[in-house]
């Protein structure tokens, strides 16, 4: 019997450890008021806030003047800046230099910093044929944008482009857009050239004579 006892292995009587027992660590007390205070507060001051209580407890701007800020945000730089590069951006490239023999540029071109009525027509109906810009000579088809584009927005992509890669020319407004719009509704064809444009417009009620 010694014998066999002194076979055994010398760890067999070594008990193992008892296995972990996972414990709750309870949320301190502090905490949860903090919470419960909060939730308790966000519901109050939900419901007993009105949409039509008094003005004074927010920033004090009238409506009115709300709403003449977005219509002025509407016709801004910025906006006009998203549309070129959206619509224009791809042909004229980004510095307004267009692409040689392909593309006028934009820059410093005679037809984007004179008469506002033949850009604006330009926008509208698109353009055919040759054109001259900066004493070059381009052959090409530019897009019309009448029917994708609101007056405000033609009027906003215009205004940013007479304002652009060192252009100084007068802002357009959307009333201009859409007197020219109207004086050409009937038309669905692109302009061939400059010069159709400018005959259409002195024949126009009001205009100069030639």
């Amino acid at each position: 019997m010694k014998a066999l006892e002194k076979m055994k292995p010398l760890h067999a009587n070594n008990k193992e450890n008892i296995e972990p027992l996972e414990q709750t660590n309870p949320v301190p007390r502090v905490v949860v008021g903090l919470v419960l205070g909060l939730a308790l507060w966000s519901a109050g001051y939900i419901f007993t806030q009105r949409p039509d209580g008094v003005a004074s407890l927010g920033d004090g701007r009238d409506p009115e003047t709300l709403v003449k800020a977005d219509v002025v945000a509407s016709k801004d730089t910025a906006n006009g800046m998203q549309l070129f590069t959206a619509n224009c951006q791809a042909c004229h490239q980004a510095n307004g230099q267009g692409l040689s023999g392909v593309f006028p540029p934009l820059a410093g071109s005679e037809w984007v910093l004179g008469d506002e009525k033949v850009l604006s027509q330009i926008l509208l109906h698109g353009l055919s044929g040759k054109v001259e810009v900066l004493g070059k000579t381009y052959q090409g088809s530019m897009p019309a944008f009448g029917s994708q584009l609101s007056d405000s927005e033609m009027a906003a992509v215009l205004t940013h482009v007479r304002s652009q890669w060192g252009n100084k020319a007068q802002p357009i407004a959307a009333e201009v857009v859409a007197t020219g719009r109207a004086a050409s509704a009937t038309r669905s064809a692109p302009w061939t050239g400059t010069d159709e444009i400018k005959t259409f417009i002195d024949f126009l009620p009001g205009s100069p004579a030639p």
